[in-house]
C-alpha cells in the first residue's frame, strides 16, 4: 500500500475510533449553573448556596453571582425565561407581575412563620400554586427560601403602636405593585429604592424607614442609620428558587432527584440559621442602643387584611385559597 494511503487509513481509523470516546465525554461532561441572587456573600443564604453546590458537585457545577452582579433586582425571572439564566432566587412579589394569582402569597400576615410557610409549600395547595407558575411562566419551583420576619425599622424616635402612626412616612420598598401594596397595608408611603441603595437613603433621608428581616438590617448595616425597630412581624419573607426549565429536564430523572434533595436540605439548614439569628439580633440591636419593641400587631394585621381584601389584587386569588392557607397548622 502506498505509504500516503496507509498513514491515510491509520488516520481516519483512529478517529472512528475517537468519536465514541469524544461523544460520550461531551455526554458526561458536568453542566454548568449560573445561580443570580440579590443577597451578599455575607448572607446566610449564600452558605446554603455553596452547601447546595457542594452536594451537587458530581453532576453539576453551580456557579453563583450574588449581590446582583449577574441581573439586577427583579430582573433575574425574565432571565429564566428567556433561557439566559440557570438558577434564580426568585422574589414572589416578581412572579405576581406576571401571574397575578400569586399575590395571594405576597399579602401582608398570611403565614404565621416559617413552619407555616414550609407547610404550605408541602401542601397540595401548595403543589397547585407551584404547578400553575410551572406551566405558565415555565420556571420549576424547587423550594421556597425562608429569611426572616419583616419588620419596620426608622430614622425617627417616634413611637409606633399602630398603622396611624406611619402616616407619611416614606418606607422603603423594592419596586413593583405588590410591594407598593405591601407598604400602604401598613399605612406608610412606600418609596420605590434598589436595596443596594438603601443605607444611602435612609442616611440622607431619602426615605424615613425600610422593611426587612432583622439578618438583612445586619448584613447591610441598616442599622447604623436607623434609631428603632418596630417589630410588626407583617411579612414572612421568602423567594422561591427556581430553576430554568431546559436545565432542569437537561438534568434527567436521576440527577433531578439528588438535585431537589440537595436543596430541601440546604434549604432547611438556612431556614433554622435565620430562626436562631432572629432571636439574638433583636437583642444585640437592643445593647446597640436602638430601640427594639412589639408594636399592636392586632392593629397591624386587622388593617392590612382590611386593605387586601379591599384590592384589585384580591380579585386574582384562587377561591378558596385564603381559607386552605389559613386552616393549616
Amino acid at each position: 500500500m502506498n505509504p500516503l494511503f496507509r498513514r491515510r487509513a491509520l488516520l481516519q481509523a483512529a478517529a472512528a475510533l475517537a468519536a465514541p470516546a469524544a461523544l460520550t465525554a461531551r455526554a458526561q461532561a458536568k453542566p454548568t449553573l449560573r445561580l443570580a441572587a440579590v443577597f451578599s456573600d455575607k448572607d446566610i443564604r449564600a452558605e446554603m448556596v455553596r452547601m447546595l453546590a457542594k452536594d451537587v458537585e458530581a453532576f453539576c457545577t453551580v456557579e453563583p453571582f450574588l449581590g446582583g452582579t449577574l441581573f439586577k433586582q427583579g430582573t433575574e425571572l425574565v432571565a429564566l425565561q428567556r433561557d439566559n439564566l440557570e438558577l434564580g432566587n426568585i422574589a414572589p412579589q416578581d412572579i405576581t407581575k406576571q401571574l397575578p394569582a400569586w399575590s395571594i402569597l405576597t399579602s401582608a400576615y398570611l403565614f404565621r412563620d416559617a413552619q407555616h410557610l414550609n407547610a404550605f409549600f408541602g401542601s397540595d395547595a401548595g403543589a397547585e400554586m407551584k404547578q400553575m407558575a410551572e406551566d405558565q411562566l415555565k420556571v420549576k419551583i424547587l423550594a421556597p427560601v425562608f429569611f426572616g420576619m419583616r419588620h419596620v425599622g426608622l430614622r425617627s424616635k417616634k413611637k409606633v403602636s399602630s398603622p396611624a402612626d406611619l402616616a407619611g412616612v416614606k418606607l422603603r420598598m423594592p419596586a413593583g405593585d405588590a410591594w407598593q401594596m405591601l407598604g400602604r397595608s401598613l399605612g406608610a408611603n412606600p418609596t420605590p429604592m434598589a436595596y443596594a441603595e438603601t443605607y444611602t437613603g435612609l442616611q440622607t433621608g431619602a426615605v424615613d424607614g425600610q422593611d426587612n428581616p432583622l439578618p438583612n438590617v445586619q448584613n447591610m448595616k441598616f442599622y447604623e442609620v436607623m434609631s428603632q425597630v418596630v417589630l410588626t412581624s407583617h411579612l414572612v419573607a421568602f423567594d422561591v428558587l427556581s430553576m430554568n426549565l431546559k436545565a432542569w429536564n437537561a438534568l434527567g430523572a436521576a440527577h433531578q432527584k439528588s438535585f431537589q434533595a440537595a436543596v430541601d436540605k440546604a434549604v432547611a439548614w438556612s431556614t433554622a440559621e435565620h430562626v436562631k439569628r432572629e432571636a439574638e439580633l433583636a437583642e444585640s440591636f437592643r445593647r446597640q442602643g436602638l430601640e427594639v419593641y412589639v408594636p399592636d400587631v392586632a392593629a397591624f394585621r386587622a388593617f392590612a387584611q382590611k386593605a387586601y381584601l379591599a384590592s384589585d389584587e384580591s380579585r386574582a386569588w384562587p377561591k378558596g385559597m385564603l381559607e386552605r392557607i389559613n386552616a393549616m397548622k
